[in-house]
């Protein structure tokens, strides 16, 4: 085996385990962006942002009863409990804020303002967890950010209380990713549970100060609200247990896809000529960044 060989060899583990992990989270991005959103944009207009999250967890945990009661023995055997409930809170600060703006912003100007949360991972990452971020990867994350503001256009996203509170959300749910690679050592299904418990608990007050008698046939919208927020839930941790949150985080633009189809079939939203030219941006960005790191790591095995 000659030595271009052996390095290819040393260096398919990571490149499978990035494959991998973004193959899951475009699984996340799909039942999250896809389906969820959808579904907190309906409701947020008749029900509050807290009873929202706090039902969500609630019917997300009776979802995953089951896998408690399979992996009660790694529930005794927490390794971070402290790392865990800080992430939890990150997480419920980030989902509360998520749903608040959602009921306050039209759909797409939440979601282009949130695309700013794979630059702030990023630069955490690099800070928090020492990730070696790549000078195109950060190129390509930058173009991919300039297709965001395409995507806003001049004045399409005014500096007000709904874009504070997503910002706000930007920032803590940033801080939660970070926890979450932190947490690759953890057992998975103990991270849902603390993060599931964590959210019913958090907002259960502030649920219950708020809370609005819930008709009958919302309940099937609520119901889908938790299931496919905890299916994502899992494809989420299984993307950033398994590959590194700064392959992850420019991966994250690609959600624009995912809303825009929502808003397109759900709720007659045609995308205008600029949001077309700011996702063929994002696209080409990424692509042309993972083709630039490819060529790179061919021209270092032949050395």
């Amino acid at each position: 085996m000659n030595g271009q060989d052996q390095i290819e060899k040393q260096e398919n583990p990571r490149e499978n385990d990035a494959r991998a992990g973004i193959g899951w989270l475009l699984m996340d991005m799909a039942l999250v962006s896809g389906g969820m959103t959808a579904l907190v944009k309906a409701q947020g207009v008749t029900y509050p942002a807290f009873q929202l999250v706090f039902i969500r967890a609630m019917i997300g945990l009776i979802f995953i009863l089951p896998l408690i009661w399979q992996h009660r023995g790694e529930m005794a055997r927490v390794k971070y409990p402290w790392r865990n409930l800080f992430r939890i809170c990150c997480n419920a600060i980030a989902l509360t804020s998520n749903f608040v703006a959602i009921t306050l912003l039209p759909l797409a100007t939440v979601n282009a303002v949130g695309f700013s949360r794979p630059l702030v991972t990023m630069a955490m990452a690099v800070v928090f967890l020492g990730e070696k971020v790549s000078r195109y990867r950060w190129v390509g994350a930058c173009l991919a950010f300039v297709g965001v503001l395409v995507v806003i256009g001049p004045g399409g996203a005014e500096i007000n209380a709904g874009v504070l509170v997503v910002l706000v959300s930007v920032v803590f749910g940033a801080l939660a990713v970070i926890q979450t690679r932190a947490l690759r050592q953890e057992n998975t299904t103990v991270m849902m549970v603390f993060y599931t418990v964590g959210l019913a608990v958090i907002t259960a007050v502030p649920a219950i100060w708020t809370w609005k008698p819930v008709m009958p046939l919302d309940w099937v919208a609520l119901l889908a609200i938790g299931l496919l927020a905890q299916m994502g839930q899992y494809c989420f941790l299984r993307a950033y247990r398994i590959a590194d949150a700064s392959v992850l985080a420019p991966v994250g633009y690609l959600s624009i896809l995912f809303v825009t189809a929502v808003g397109y079939f759900l709720f007659d939203e045609v995308p205008e000529a600029r949001v077309v030219l700011g996702i063929a941006i994002i696209l080409v960005s990424l692509q042309a960044t993972a083709f630039a790191e490819y060529l790179l790591k061919k021209l270092r095995g032949r050395r």
